[in-house]
């Protein structure tokens, strides 16, 4: 304690002298003598308050003495004193030994247990703490002193340096009823925790288990206490319901307890669950029974409902539930009457609660936790003659002190059907109406509102006002609806479109009849309103679609036509056999029989004035107008080029910069060799194209696949040259892969295809490629060009082309 600086001192003495003086020497030795006496009445309550707790042993273990030795109290307390006196033991601790031995009652039983399963062996101490905790228990009756105690005698060895006592209210709410360790100020923060809110604590009841953080400061659960270290909330329950949390802090983060401290503290919570328990009881004994207000508050309701109440065991657990009331409106699924179900556990009156919708857990779960359980779409089971029924029901389960509540309602098919139509009504976009002729009264659905941009509070429109709403082009298409439904007294339907008094134009679809009675008139008019407006513009959509496709189709067949105009006359599909010097030219072409897939595949083979031949094959990536005007660039292009008497690899070269440079994205593969009738030797280069295949003397032989990339692909590109000596009856097959290839091959496997049916040639060469074509599989609707060649004994005198 230290002096302020507005202390007033003393007045004189009577002899002059001073008794304080500022800063003087007798100043400093008031304030000491004044803290020492402060620290003297500090020690001599403690010592009242542990005396006291001792004395709450002694006057439990005094009772005991009296009922059995059937003596007085004071002869009891004299016989106490004698038997520790012999024991050599204090009297308080000869008090806990008597208590242990000889208490029942419930919480009794919770610290035996405790001090079995956590004390070592001969710890004496250890069981007067206990002992001490429990009688503070119960002759406090405060939840804020039990808690004090607790942390005091049993938690603190433990290094625990806070503890908070949480009450869970019915409405899944948390109270802090005691606490120890924490300030005032922090637990007034912390008084209320509403439903919802993450806690340690609120985590734990839900959770029905104890919930341990080894380190508060990288959790993001927030708590009372200033403490960063641990934290563990063990939730606190007897008799099956859980009426609370014990929450235990200590001052750093902590590695994980033996099972050993999880016991210790398993049974101090429980402990505190008779605190809040006998909380509880006060509470209610001030507001009266609760059963007999649940079954007022059932007996109210328009659904069926059970008032429960818990039933236990004779070792204390929740067992079942006993049927405490059935309300007025309680119909039995399997018939039975209500006084056959009235009064009964409520799993041998419906023991298939317990099964698949597991029912009876929901129930323990409220009952445990306080928290209220609701679905609007659950499966009721019972047993009818052993057969199961099952219903479609909403359900809800909620807590009232010590009985549980439960309602249900049926699913009734009229309402479904009601809701069924709702939501049609809601996702078709239509609203009816009902119009009263008699009393002009008009029924609107809310749908029919939100159609035409009004309120519900807004009065409906009548259909004599409805050409008012109406656009102006629309007008004439709505007279005649309302002239046949009116006057007709006959359906009618029309489309129109609404102006919305927001400025928005829908699309409408309407359709109504007339109600008549006996006397042929008008009594009611009945209908609905559904909005086409996406249905309209979806429509003006697929027709703007419609007309582009079809000049695409239009464009695209064109196309194609001059495509396939174009292709037949640069590449007839049976061209004349040429035979020169001694050499003889065959060649087919089958194209594609999809116009669409028109492609660029091309041939050539004619005598140069060298008196060398050209034969060539070659294929344009792509189809269409855009393949086959490529195909004629390259295939003029090469003619040309083949009349300076270049080698063909350099034709190639020069060739690959035409379609790189002089074209337009044009990608193609060829084969190019020039025959010499002299030497009979072929000279021949590839630009990424298949090898020809050599048939000689019934076999048939890929030639070299010689290096080569496809025409177009870079601007600058060499191409290997390969030389073939040719002998008399060679055949050299040059052909595209619209002759071998298949999709559900790999190109090696039609290659060997191609070379077995080779080897079988036979007849002339005519007939060998028309073989060929007859006996593909190709599979790709490509275009198919396949070029001949055949040696024959000499050269001869070269005939016209």
């Amino acid at each position: 304690m230290t002096a302020s600086d507005s202390y007033d001192p003393p007045p004189a003495t009577g002899d002059g002298s001073t008794a304080m003086g500022d800063g003087s020497p007798a100043a400093g030795a008031v304030v000491e003598r004044l803290a020492a006496t402060v620290e003297r009445l500090r020690r001599q309550i403690q010592q009242a308050q542990a005396s006291a707790d001792g004395r709450a042993l002694i006057e439990l273990a005094k009772g005991v003495l009296v009922e059995r030795l059937r003596c007085g109290p004071a002869q009891a307390a004299r016989q106490l004193d004698l038997l520790a006196a012999r024991a050599g033991v204090s009297p308080v601790e000869l008090a806990a030994d008597l208590v242990n031995q000889t208490a029942r009652d419930q919480v009794s039983v919770v610290v035996e247990e405790f001090l079995l399963r956590t004390a070592a062996p001969g710890d004496s101490s250890a069981a007067v703490r206990l002992r001490t905790a429990e009688s503070g228990l119960l002759a406090a009756g405060d939840t804020h002193r039990v808690a004090q105690s607790v942390l005091e005698h049993a938690l603190a060895p433990l290094g625990a340096t806070a503890v908070a006592i949480w009450s869970a209210s019915a409405d899944a709410s948390l109270s802090l009823l005691g606490y120890a360790g924490i300030s005032p100020q922090e637990a007034e923060r912390w008084h209320y925790v509403p439903p919802g809110v993450a806690t340690p604590a609120r985590r734990a009841l839900v959770e029905r288990d104890a919930i341990w953080i080894e380190d508060s400061s990288v959790s993001s659960l927030p708590s009372v206490g200033d403490s960063m270290g641990a934290r563990a909330a063990i939730p606190a329950g007897t008799g099956g319901r859980l009426l609370g949390v014990l929450e235990v802090c200590w001052p750093r983060p902590l590695e994980p307890q033996p099972p050993r401290i999880t016991r210790q503290l398993e049974a101090l919570a429980e402990l505190c669950a008779h605190a809040l328990e006998s909380d509880l009881a006060t509470a209610r004994g001030s507001r009266g029974a609760e059963p007999a207000d649940l079954v007022r508050l059932a007996d109210s309701l328009f659904d069926p409902a059970l008032v429960l109440v818990p039933h236990f065991d004779a070792a204390g657990t929740l067992a079942d539930f006993r049927i405490h009331h059935v309300n007025t409106c309680f119909i039995d699924l399997a018939g039975r009457p209500r006084s056959l179900v009235d009064g009964a556990l409520l799993l041998e009156a419906y023991p298939m609660a317990a099964g698949e919708g597991k029912v009876f857990e929901r129930i323990e779960h409220v009952f445990a936790t306080g928290e209220t359980y609701r679905t609007y779409n659950t499966s009721l089971t019972e047993l009818v003659d052993e057969v199961p029924l099952t219903v479609s029901a909403a359900l809800s389960i909620s807590c009232h002190g010590d009985a549980v509540l439960m309602v249900w309602r049926l699913e009734d098919e009229t309402m479904r059907l009601a809701e069924l139509l709702q939501h049609a009504q809601r996702l078709g976009r239509v609203g009816g109406f009902e119009e009263k002729t008699d009393t002009g009264e008009i029924t609107w659905s809310r749908q029919l509102f939100d159609l035409y941009g009004l309120s519900p509070a807004a009065d409906p429109i009548p259909l004599g006002q409805l050409l008012d709403h109406v656009h102006d082009d629309d007008v004439e298409a709505v007279r005649p609806f309302l002239l046949t439904l009116l006057q007709y007294r006959t359906s009618a339907s029309t489309t129109f479109r609404l102006v919305r008094p927001d400025g928005v134009t829908r699309h409408i679809r309407v359709i109504a009849e007339p109600v008549l009675d006996p006397a042929g008139n008008i009594r009611a008019i009945r209908g609905a309103y559904q909005d086409i407006s996406s249905q309209h513009w979806t429509e003006v959509a697929l027709s703007a679609t419609r007309d582009r496709l079809e000049h695409t189709e239009l464009h695209a067949a064109e196309q194609s036509r001059l495509a396939r105009q174009l292709q037949q006359a640069i590449m007839p599909a049976a061209p004349p056999s040429i035979d020169a010097f001694g050499l003889r030219i065959a060649v087919r072409y089958r194209p594609t029989e999809q116009d669409h897939l028109v492609g660029g595949d091309w041939y050539d083979a004619m005598v140069l004035p060298s008196k060398q031949i050209l034969v060539s094959v070659g294929d344009i990536a792509g189809h269409g107008i855009t393949a086959a005007t490529g195909m004629v660039v390259l295939r003029n292009a090469l003619r040309g080029l083949a009349a300076t008497g270049a080698g063909p690899g350099q034709l190639l070269e020069w060739l690959n910069l035409v379609a790189h440079h002089l074209t337009e994205d044009t990608y193609a593969t060829a084969v190019c060799g020039l025959y010499d009738p002299q030497t009979r030797v072929l000279r021949w280069a590839r630009a990424g194209h298949p090898a020809p295949v050599l048939v000689r003397a019934g076999q048939a032989t890929l030639l070299p696949m010689l290096d080569g990339i496809l025409l177009g692909a870079v601007s600058e590109t060499t191409y290997e040259e390969g030389e073939l000596q040719l002998e008399t009856d060679d055949t050299l097959v040059l052909y595209t892969d619209g002759l071998i290839e298949r999709r559900d091959r790999n190109l090696d496997e039609c290659v060997d295809r191609l070379l077995a049916v080779s080897a079988r040639f036979t007849g002339s060469l005519d007939d060998r490629l028309d073989n060929l074509l007859d006996h593909s599989d190709a599979n790709t609707d490509d275009d198919t060009c396949v070029v001949g060649i055949q040696v024959g004994a000499g050269p001869a005198t070269p005939s016209s082309r």
